[in-house]
């Protein structure tokens, strides 16, 4: 099982081919998210990111997100998770005013598609 630090390492870091094979395993039918455990680190910008991205994925699947993630804050500085985002006004906004939900709100910023596996 592919850690939730590992995937929010991966789309901190803009990898998004890695992220994207990283979270076919978040959308297995058998795996219940909520019993994900809250990720041991230091590194704030992955704590959050973890939560926000479990909370994503378990709306999306229409599932609980572990309770953990209700005590995870927004991070210090927004980021954008689009490297192109920095460059490209439209995407930009349109990032900052479509992000999923669960991402927004912790100051996380992507498209409303982001990181859906179909």
């Amino acid at each position: 099982m592919v850690k939730i630090e590992d995937l929010a390492t991966a789309v901190l870091e803009y990898d998004s081919l890695l992220a994207r094979t990283l979270v076919q395993e978040y959308y297995d039918p058998k795996l219940a998210l909520e019993h994900i455990e809250k990720p041991v680190t230091d590194d704030r910008d992955i704590l959050v990111t973890s939560a926000a991205l479990l909370e994503m994925l378990s709306l999306r699947r229409g599932q609980n997100p572990p309770s953990w993630t209700e005590d995870v804050g927004p991070l210090l500085h927004s980021r954008y998770l689009l490297k192109a985002a920095a460059s490209m006004q439209r995407l930009r906004r349109m990032c900052e005013m479509e992000a999923p939900e669960p991402l927004r709100k912790r100051g996380l910023f992507a498209p409303p598609n982001f990181l859906e596996f179909v």
